[in-house]
């Protein structure tokens, strides 16, 4: 199948390029600002790459490579997005829904399929269980991360083509080793919290985190690449469907000797306000974008997901996390004992 890629040189874009290929696809990877593609362990993939902006109409090509990209390939996986939860809307709309647009009439102009790239936490703050076909909020977002993503959807649904959506949770390094090739996201709000640089954080009662493996979501994506015929139409949720316990996150943490364990406050009872001076500028800038994820529990539902591809996430508790944690200290994105 010849394949377009949209957001090749990111974190997912890159591994899901890399197994493309290795499953005999003719893959075209295209990137913005880093013109590398790499895979999760760091090699480059060999691809055909082209520049172009997602955010601009016709990715901001000349006529000639607009008719040549639409006229060579069968499916694009749009995988380009901007994952910040510090943007202002018009950010995010450039991005995030005015580059699904775009994406989308790129693919309308060459008769692609179209496999889209979107987050399970487009259900919001919803807790309790989350199924792939539940209908998408208007409001109650947490972030304009997770709004904008909900309003990509909403044109992949309205557009005409055949399409599938993709959603993973909180994507994180890979299963049996941990590891994973650019800390970036989840990892800088962790490595403030690990070194206690960030000692309080506003988490609910019962709190759970969804931490995916990076190779798992991989793996799933090109399964529903290679099964677009079947999976048309469908939302998948691409997650470890195994709640972990925010106390169990933060324990983890707090068992390595060099590191802190946060203290978990309720919401209602946290004040930014009363930190110490770093760590209020801390929280106010990194940790704190990411509070909303300490204080929700869902479970997302892959059942469709499942049936879909055969693919089950792997156990991801304690241990997993633990893995993660062993990876960051190895290269030393946090420090030894």
């Amino acid at each position: 199948m010849r394949i377009l890629v949209t957001g090749a040189a990111g974190l997912l874009g890159g591994e899901i390029c890399a197994r493309l290929v290795a499953a005999g696809h003719a893959v075209t990877a295209l990137v913005h600002r880093n013109p590398e593609v790499r895979a999760n362990n760091g090699t480059i993939v060999p691809v055909r790459t082209i520049s172009g902006d997602v955010s601009k109409p016709q990715f901001d090509w000349s006529d000639t490579d607009w008719a040549d990209i639409t006229e060579s390939h069968d499916l694009l996986v749009h995988c380009a997005a901007t994952v910040r939860f510090d943007l202002d809307e018009a950010d995010y709309r450039a991005a995030n829904i005015d580059g699904v647009a775009n994406a989308l009439a790129l693919a309308e102009a060459g008769g692609m399929g179209f496999l889209h790239v979107s987050t399970a936490y487009v259900c919001g703050t919803r807790d309790g269980h989350i199924g792939e076909e539940d209908s998408l909020p208007q409001i109650g977002f947490a972030n304009g991360y997770e709004a904008s993503k909900a309003a990509g959807e909403r044109l992949v649904r309205a557009s005409g083509l055949e399409w599938a959506i993709a959603r993973p949770s909180i994507v994180v390094g890979e299963h049996e080793s941990g590891a994973i090739r650019q800390f970036d996201t989840t990892y800088a709000a962790f490595k403030l919290i690990a070194e206690g640089r960030v000692r309080h954080m506003p988490a609910k009662a019962g709190a759970t985190l969804d931490f995916v493996p990076l190779d798992h979501v991989a793996q799933g994506i090109v399964a529903l690449a290679e099964n677009m015929d079947s999976a048309s139409g469908g939302a998948y949720h691409l997650v470890s469907g195994q709640p972990l316990p925010v106390a169990a996150f933060t324990g983890s943490i707090g068992a390595y000797p060099q590191f802190h364990e946060p203290e978990l406050v309720a919401p209602e009872e946290f004040d930014p306000a009363a930190l110490p001076a770093l760590e209020r500028r801390l929280f106010r800038r990194v940790a704190g974008l990411y509070a909303s994820y300490f204080q929700r529990d869902p479970h997302f539902d892959d059942s469709g997901f499942q049936a879909m591809t055969g693919l089950a996430c792997p156990p991801t508790g304690e241990a997993y996390i633990r893995r993660l944690i062993d990876h960051c200290i190895e290269v030393g994105f946090l420090p030894d004992a």
